[in-house]
């Protein structure tokens, strides 16, 4: 089982810089056809798709743009050319209907909702439960709705966001979700401290605008040693509970466990073994 925790995104028009993606070890690479690309430059970015060399290991998805503009049924038209694995990223969801839309267009393709409304966030459920692969927030829309400020000062007004899509993606079944972009190149502590608050609240990993992020952001999401170390020592013991017909477990530090806890302690080991 492999557990992703960096998504980087490129140009979809810039096939250098989606190479140099491809190449900085995200665990995921997203090339942009929706924001990222001038608007008399989508033709060419969308026909760029079919010069993409996939890497073995590294994930590969398209963000579209969204659904009801001028380009997204060309988009779509254009990711159904890829190998089926390649997963579609669907900006501003705001209702299942919408993902099963693009499903009937791409049957069996993997698609990645985008949640950057109010409306939205509101529905988190109802979209991530409508056969998606993963949601996240799109926060600088939402930031803009919702008149947040940039930056750090604009994070408390998206915990409750934040936290509603982590309950919706565990409530549907999916992985738990990958944070947004911290759009800030200059400001390292603030990702750190961020992805830190991210974690906290239950996300797994996070997607970055540049290769210079992802460093931070696998070191704040990978389990450190001591969550290692405790994560086999509570397999281990629930086992031999398990074993023994006991239903519960307490630690050597007096933490009393029982057997729900042992799906947390799989997806730390999951985290820690997912590089060679």
């Amino acid at each position: 089982m492999t557990v992703p925790l960096t998504a980087l995104y490129a140009p979809g028009d810039r096939l250098d810089r989606v190479g140099k993606a491809l190449a900085s070890g995200a665990d995921i690479v997203i090339v942009d056809l929706e924001d990222a690309v001038a608007p008399s430059r989508k033709e060419q970015a969308r026909a760029a798709l079919a010069e993409l060399r996939p890497v073995h290991g590294v994930g590969l998805q398209v963000r579209v743009n969204a659904r009801g503009g001028e380009w997204h049924e060309d988009d779509l038209a254009a990711v159904a050319e890829l190998p089926a694995d390649v997963g579609v990223r669907l900006p501003k969801v705001q209702s299942g209907d919408e993902v099963r839309a693009v499903a009937e267009r791409l049957p069996g393709r993997p698609i990645h909702a985008l949640l950057e409304s109010a409306l939205g966030v509101e529905r988190a459920f109802d979209i991530a439960s409508a056969g998606v692969a993963s949601i996240a927030l799109g926060e600088a829309d939402l930031r803009s709705q919702l008149g947040l400020p940039r930056g750090v000062a604009g994070e408390p007004g998206l915990l409750w966001a934040r936290a509603r899509i982590v309950y919706a993606s565990a409530a549907a079944g999916i992985p738990a979700p990958m944070m947004s972009v911290y759009a800030d190149l200059a400001d390292p502590e603030g990702l750190a401290a961020s992805c830190a608050s991210g974690r906290a609240l239950g996300f797994v990993g996070r997607s970055a605008i540049h290769p210079a992020q992802l460093a931070t952001i696998e070191s704040a999401f990978a389990p450190t040693p001591d969550e290692v170390a405790r994560a086999r020592e509570v397999l281990s013991r629930i086992a031999s509970a398990t074993a023994d017909g006991v239903g519960t477990v307490v630690l050597d530090d007096g933490t009393f466990l029982d057997i729900a806890m042992l799906e947390s302690a799989r997806r730390t080991l999951a985290l820690a073994d997912r590089r060679p």
